[in-house]
This record gives structure tokens, sequence and C-alpha cells, in this order.
């Protein structure tokens, strides 16, 4: 998804100086921010997230410092392509191309992390599943690849509060990222991302409806998957 440059407002109250636009322009210095251990603020194809190195423990920790949440309620982390995905998941037991229909999109997959993965054990410790992202967001997606790792990924907001569709929506927590990169407002509401469980082979369980559960059941159900009771 191309961000449209003309409606971004950089200059909208930026008293801190933290506001950059998310354009490829600035993806170097949102790597370098995210390799330092710091957290930013970033547009999804969904909504604004809070985005660190899923490998820095001290960035995992900041991130549920800002945000208020319980380190019981475990993190996503997103790729840059679904090609990363093996490396973080287990994904041999899934349809053949099922990956590429889901993904670059609005939905969260929940996948086996295995023996093989390369994540951290600190990410979500006791938990045998993670979350993954490939948002259909250039900007986001070009420094999941620049950073060579696996980003954290979580809504911009305080834990139980509203989630942002805009920079605006999430101001008070400006001040706990190193930059806010700006996408202007994000037009597929609040809903988030659809999470679909294909832990199991054969079977898909839908953990939150989301902004695209009818076209994901539909990929789900064109590719034969059942879904679990």
């Amino acid at each position: 998804m191309a961000l449209n440059v003309e409606k971004f407002d950089v200059g909208v109250e930026n008293q801190l100086g933290l506001i950059r636009s998310a354009t490829e322009s600035n993806a170097d210095e949102a790597i370098e921010a995210l390799k330092a251990g710091k957290v930013i603020a970033v547009p999804t194809d969904t909504l604004y997230g809070f985005a660190c190195d899923a490998c820095s423990s001290k960035a995992v920790n900041r991130i549920y410092d800002i945000k208020g949440r319980k380190h019981t309620s475990p993190l996503a982390i997103c790729v840059g392509d679904v090609s990363d995905i093996e490396h973080f998941a287990v994904t041999d037991h899934l349809p053949h191309g099922l990956l590429n229909s889901l993904l670059p999109g609005p939905v969260t997959i929940v996948l086996g992390r295995g023996e093989s993965s390369i994540l951290e054990k600190s990410l979500n410790p006791g938990l045998d599943s993670i979350g993954v992202r490939v948002p259909d967001s250039d900007f986001i997606r070009i420094i999941a690849r620049g950073s060579r790792s696996a980003l954290a990924l979580t809504s911009a907001n305080l834990s139980g509060q509203p989630s942002s569709v805009s920079i605006k929506d999430f101001k008070n927590l400006w001040e706990h990222c190193a930059y806010v990169y700006e996408g202007g407002v994000l037009p597929a509401g609040r809903a988030g991302s659809t999470v679909v469980d294909l832990t199991k082979p054969g079977k898909y369980r839908i953990l939150r409806p989301g902004s695209a559960k009818e076209e994901t059941v539909a990929i789900l159900e064109n590719y034969s998957l059942l879904e679990k009771c």
C-alpha cells in the first residue's frame, strides 16, 4: 500500500521534534533507531503501531511499559516479506501458496514457534506460538527488511484504550518514542488486523474478526482448511 505523501502533515504540533514522514527517505533513520533498541511509532495497513527489535528484550520491555500492558499479553512480530516467516515460525504444514494469498495484508497469522525459530526466548516467554504480520504498507516493510530482524509490533495506544488511526490519537505517548512516523489518517477503521490461528494442519480458528474476516475465511476455505471448533 503506497502512502500518499500529499496528505502528510509533518508539522502537526511537532513540539518534540519527533515527527517524520513515513517515506523511504526516512527509513535509514528508523532502522538505526530500531538497531539501537529504541521504540518507534509507525503506520501499518490497519492501525498505528509501536515497533521495536523483537530480539531486544530491553526494547520489548519498553513497549510494555509505554502501553501499561501486562507482560502476560503476547506481542506479534512483523517481517518484511512472506519468505521471512519460516525463520521465525513453523510453516511447513501449510498448503503451498496459502501465506502468499493472505499476505501482505491486514491479517495476523498465529503459528508455532518451533525449535528452529531464531526469535529470542524472552519474547512471549512460555508460549509456543507467535503472531506474525506482513502489513500491506511500504514503510514498515522497508524498515523490517533493513533491520535484518523481526519487529515486535503492537497498537500505539495505552492498553485498554481505543486504537490509533492518526498520530494525534496517541499524542500523549509521543515522548516515549524515538520517532513518530506520520502516514496520515488510516482508512481501515479501528478494528485492527484479523487474527487467525493456523497452528494445526488443515484447521483454522479466527481469534479476532478484525478488518478482513470475510476475505480471510474465503481464502482459507479455498485452500480446503476447516474451521476448528
